[in-house]
């Protein structure tokens, strides 16, 4: 497990510490009060505050604080050692996580695409929060030196945007690029309606689920990792193969699908097949001899081997669909045997057909220009192929 040497006492923990030295509480006593498995409190720091070598500033704690923390201890967490006010961040990023997946997972829900988006964004900003307090970086906004200020005063704590482009962000790059996909995905759904993007998303949350424990479990050990709180998903349906090509093609409102086509064309092809970025799982009916494992619904299979490979070549595969311009559709036309098919040919077609039409799934408008899908293609040579003729008067 990673941790910072020389574990240090917060203020309001060194203020109960000098009320209980008040008290007559013995040195050894008070350090146990302080000391848990996610920190260990040397005896010396106890004695540095006894013998105001150190702290000489902060003031005892009162009575009634030091029995209020009396009575309420031991403010843990037994699952993970975690306490409720230290560890405050690690505790409030864990529930986070759990709860954006509880969300997504709740059954009659119809935007739950956008409520795991933002909550999951919470539990990642507590999380490397608690990173780079362990790690002594200051993650507040400061301007000219200054930190800044909230109108109500508080300080101005660092966004997730911030905290995963700071140069001590301990974050693999398929992560960054996953968090950057979603803050780009949660910015284009505020105060907007959406509909139907939970299974276009499915993988890069997903891949955000599991880079979350994964990186709890690295940074701050395995005991924080959510397999226990969070079992699998059991759900009522199967898909065959036209179910889910209708899943994955459902339409999507245009702000996202150009957002998602703009960030993937800034990703190389290795970057977009990282599973860091997004996490594609092919479940699969299993079928044993064994009575032991014929109950078994889910294998899983090391990315490597021959077996995931195989997967990789059959079902659920996640793919992007070449695009085409007006122009590259028309000498595709004419590669075809349709020599007199041209532009203006294609732009009544065009009307005529409707085919700009989202719900048609022919084509997406990605920034200000329109490209077209294989499928739109496959339709212009199927009307040529008819005999489609442009009318005499246009």
């Amino acid at each position: 497990m990673a941790r910072r040497s020389g574990n240090t006492l917060e203020k309001w923990e060194v203020a109960i510490v000098k009320a209980m030295l008040a008290r007559d509480f013995i040195a050894q006593d008070i350090q146990a009060y302080f000391s848990r498995p996610t920190r260990s409190i040397n005896h010396a720091r106890i004695s540095e505050i006894r013998d105001e070598t150190k702290h000489k500033g902060i003031k005892a704690a009162s009575v009634s604080e030091l029995d209020a923390f009396l009575e309420a201890w031991p403010t843990l967490d037994p699952a993970t050692g975690l306490h409720l006010r230290g560890d405050e961040l690690l505790v409030k990023a864990r529930e986070a996580m759990i709860a954006a997946v509880h969300t997504f997972n709740s059954a009659g829900l119809y935007f739950r695409a956008e409520l795991f988006i933002v909550t999951s964004v919470i539990a990642w900003t507590y999380l490397l929060h608690a990173f780079y307090k362990r790690e002594g970086i200051d993650y507040r906004y400061k301007k000219q030196g200054a930190v800044e200020k909230t109108p109500e005063g508080a300080d101005k704590f660092w966004e997730l945007g911030q905290c995963i482009v700071h140069g001590k962000c301990p974050l693999e790059k398929g992560m960054v690029n996953n968090l950057k996909f979603l803050l780009g995905i949660r910015h284009e759904i505020e105060h907007r309606s959406t509909n139907r993007i939970d299974d276009a998303l499915s993988a890069k949350l997903q891949a955000c689920c599991i880079n979350f424990n994964d990186t709890i479990k690295q940074l701050f050990g395995s005991q924080h990792g959510l397999e226990k709180r969070l079992p699998i998903a059991l759900q009522f349906v199967t898909f065959d193969g036209v179910q889910r090509a209708e899943l994955i093609g459902a339409d999507l409102p245009a702000n996202i699908s150009t957002a998602m086509d703009h960030f993937h064309g800034g990703l190389s092809e290795q970057e977009q097949a990282d599973p860091r970025f997004r996490y594609r799982v092919a479940f699969v009916p299993k079928v044993s001899g064994k009575a032991s494992k014929a109950d078994l619904a889910i294998e899983f299979v090391k990315a490597d081997s021959p077996e995931a490979k195989a997967v990789e070549r059959v079902l659920l595969k996640e793919v992007e669909r070449p695009k085409y311009t007006p122009s590259q559709i028309v000498k595709k036309a004419k590669e075809a045997g349709h020599a007199s098919f041209n532009m203006h040919d294609h732009t009544i077609l065009v009307r005529q057909l409707e085919a700009r039409n989202q719900h048609k799934g022919f084509g997406v408008q990605v920034a200000n220009s329109w490209y077209w899908y294989e499928n739109w293609y496959e339709k212009v040579v199927e009307k040529l192929s008819e005999g489609w003729k442009r009318p005499v008067s246009q």
